[in-house]
């Protein structure tokens, strides 16, 4: 085969053998021969497995379409619950357990904080998200609109820099209160007998209420920084007298940085454009950086390079007399692809592509070696785990599997038992509804379960699609069935006690720019019981962490521990059974999901961008992945199947919200129009079909149509021809 070599009974691109052979492998203690032997052997027996459980997906969504047609509507529990039981797709209850995964890192079992998702395909944001470990507290601020409106490309204005500082005070009065006084009234801070002592303006002295300090830099009558710690998170109060800000502050206090991003999950799946191996190797190749500590990415600012790295550990004289070394990058977690598609970089010798699954966990695991074998610049896990979130399972039997790769690469590359854990992304409904019996699957590796509006959504709609019109999009959120997902998930969770060793999270804050909002709302997830969130950018994390010092979310959890079982209202399908939408009401939905729709695709398909800011139909900008795809393009399908529109009046919408998506992207150099030529519009066609095929894509996901419409376009780009 042209392109490939033989590596045992398997052919593997010769780009991914070199950069194996080259990159990755010297250093692991794996020989590339033991690999290529390894990588066949899992192959021979997992692949058919795959397939199998696919099969699966399939057979069960045609007797739920079946009998969604036979009984249209919403169904009656007791009868809808037997129908699942019978088919398998709701699983025998298990006993009780125990999660016991063990050598799980500090951030993950101690600390509660700020989750950041970022595409690993884009170095500069992967580095900025490693380091959003430690952010400024009065630039996150100062530049957001938490305190009122920010001013665009002004100069500095003093009076909102007053706000910013009188805030941060408050956030150290209200989390490290004094005995005495307020911290706006300190003029010195100092270190002495080891216990942190503010001067106040009256020239008395003062302590902490509570046994907070946790360290200091520089000398201890001129400390330089002061290191705070409350509900396992840190805070380090910056004091430089020479600053610009620290000049006008009569502590001297430049800024506070605040312990953010506590963890990471670099996206190697739903935030990535990545559909052939030039696009593979790029994500591994980063993740490889990140490992090794020597990614770097420059780029102009201002008419000048600048050149990213990551952050250094900071070290702390601490109280006990001993030094104190805290990360400086967040804990890094890889996602890696679902069980559903394939790849190029692996076939069989009858040209069959791999389970593009199994090559994401053999080569990201394979990288992950070399923080096993310390061989990196900086350490990610200190217990010597490698952390992979798996995505887009169904039901347990699809876990399982996942834990029956685990275990053959620990093999492999001779790595104890698991070395590698697993988290569980509980965003597919057959998951959701076993999520007990998914977690017993990988009880003694499990470190993550996560709930979120988006996938969740996408797979109601597409699971019961022909039993009726849904609800509107926005109602979805306060459905009976998603709010008992989201308690379900936590009380799982809990009764598990997977929070004792890993992470209960909660979904995105989709609004980059709402960060008010964000502040107001985004504590509720810590009351309803989880101990991670996403956050959309370093700078949320940086405002985020504040609810994780204002909240205890394990003792939050330890109270909800006491609780009852929910009551489980999962099944209740979100169907509209006598829609009575007017015309102006379907206009709106349709145009809203259209523009959705077409403002992630065309970025997807004809700029490889899998993840951005992506200006929603009122101009707001909302964070945009494959998920979102997935609902909008599922509910218009839905609609469209049962007459709420038709065909025609779908693709006028669909055109007229084209031309908008062209309007919104006037700005960017990189774009081609849509309009007038949609016919032509590889990015647009393939948005449509998004929408006229999406009663038959498998589990609703976009992917497959994704991946061929952006090789088409690369295709089209490498020959010349017009794309538009």
């Amino acid at each position: 085969m042209e392109g490939f070599t033989s590596i045992s009974s398997l052919f593997m691109k010769n780009e991914l053998k070199q950069f194996l052979e080259k990159e990755v492998l010297p250093g692991t203690g794996v020989e590339p021969a033991a690999l290529w032997e390894g990588i066949d052997e899992i192959v021979r027996e997992l692949q058919p497995e795959i397939k199998q459980l696919l099969h699966k997906r399939e057979e069960l969504q045609q007797q739920l379409d079946q009998w969604h047609s036979e009984h249209p509507g919403v169904p009656s529990l007791s009868t809808y619950r037997e129908f699942l039981k019978e088919i398998g797709y709701l699983e025998p209850e298990v006993e009780d357990f125990t999660v016991g995964t063990e050598k799980v890192d500090t951030e993950i079992t101690a600390q509660a904080g700020p989750q950041l998702v970022v595409p690993l395909n884009n170095a500069r944001y992967v580095i900025n998200a490693a380091n959003a470990r430690w952010g400024s507290l009065y630039d996150a601020l100062y530049g957001t609109d938490v305190l009122s409106p920010v001013e665009k490309g002004s100069a500095y204005n003093p009076e909102r820099g007053e706000k910013v500082i009188a805030y941060a005070k408050q956030f150290l009065d209200e989390t490290f209160p004094l005995e005495s006084g307020s911290h706006q009234d300190v003029t010195e801070y100092l270190v002495r007998n080891n216990t942190l002592t503010a001067v106040l303006v009256q020239g008395e002295e003062t302590v902490l209420q509570k046994e907070q300090f946790a360290g200091w830099q520089g000398e201890e009558n001129a400390p330089k920084a002061l290191l705070l710690k409350n509900n396992e998170m840190h805070a380090e109060v910056q004091i430089d007298r020479g600053h610009p800000i620290g000049k006008t502050d009569q502590a001297g206090v430049k800024d506070i940085l605040v312990e953010s991003a506590t963890t990471t999950i670099v996206d190697a799946e739903d935030s990535v454009a990545a559909v052939d191996t030039e696009d593979k190797l790029e994500v591994y190749r980063n993740w490889l950086g990140l490992i090794k500590g020597d990614l770097t990415a420059s780029f102009n600012k201002g008419g000048k390079e600048v050149r990213r790295s990551l952050a250094e550990d900071r070290e702390y004289a601490a109280p006990s007399g001993e030094m104190l070394t805290l990360s400086g990058r967040s804990l890094l977690l890889i996602r890696n692809v679902g069980h559903l598609m394939t790849t190029e970089m692996l076939q069989t010798a009858a040209g069959e592509e791999v389970s593009e699954g199994i090559v994401d966990s053999v080569v990201t695991s394979l990288i992950a070696v070399h923080d096993v074998r310390k061989n990196g610049r900086y350490q990610n896990s200190k217990t010597g785990s490698i952390y992979i979130v798996k995505p887009k399972m169904h039901g347990s039997q699809e876990v399982a599997l996942t834990n029956k790769l685990m275990q053959k690469i620990e093999t492999l590359y001779q790595l104890p038992a698991n070395t590698i854990k697993v988290g569980v992304m509980d965003e597919e409904r057959r998951t959701s509804l076993n999520l007990k019996q998914c977690i017993k699957e990988v009880k003694d590796r499990i470190f993550f379960i996560n709930t979120g509006f988006l996938d969740r959504t996408g797979d109601e709609i597409h699971t019961s699609f022909l039993g009726g019109p849904m609800i509107r999009k926005n109602e979805m959120k306060e459905s009976s069935w998603l709010q008992s997902y989201e308690v379900s998930n936590v009380w799982t969770g809990l009764n598990t006690r997977l929070h004792e060793k890993g992470q209960i999270g909660k979904g995105m804050w989709p609004m980059p720019e709402e960060m008010k909002q964000m502040m107001e709302q985004k504590s509720g997830q810590i009351s309803a019981g989880g101990n991670t969130a996403w956050v959309p950018s370093p700078t949320a994390a940086s405002l985020h962490a504040l609810h994780y010092h204002q909240l205890d979310a394990r003792d939050i959890q330890r109270v909800k521990l006491t609780e009852t079982a929910p009551e489980n209202k999962m099944l209740e399908v979100p169907i509209e059974e006598t829609p009575k939408w007017s015309k102006e009401e379907i206009q709106q939905e349709l145009e809203n999901n259209a523009q959705g729709i077409l403002g992630y695709v065309v970025r997807w398909v004809e700029q490889g961008i899998g993840c951005s800011k992506v200006p929603n139909i009122d101009d707001i900008e909302l964070m945009e992945d494959r998920a979102t795809l997935r609902i909008s393009s599922q509910h218009m399908a839905n609609w469209l199947q049962h007459g709420i529109v038709k065909e025609a009046e779908l693709k006028a919408v669909m055109k007229k919200m084209a031309k908008l998506v062209d309007q919104q992207n006037e700005g960017d150099p990189a774009y081609t129009p849509m309009t007038p030529d949609t016919e032509s519009s590889i990015a647009f066609q393939a948005a449509l079909e998004l929408v006229l095929a999406g009663k038959n894509q498998p589990s609703g996901y976009t992917e497959p149509i994704l991946h061929r419409r952006r090789k088409e376009f690369k295709a089209a780009q490498r020959t010349g021809e017009m794309v538009n």
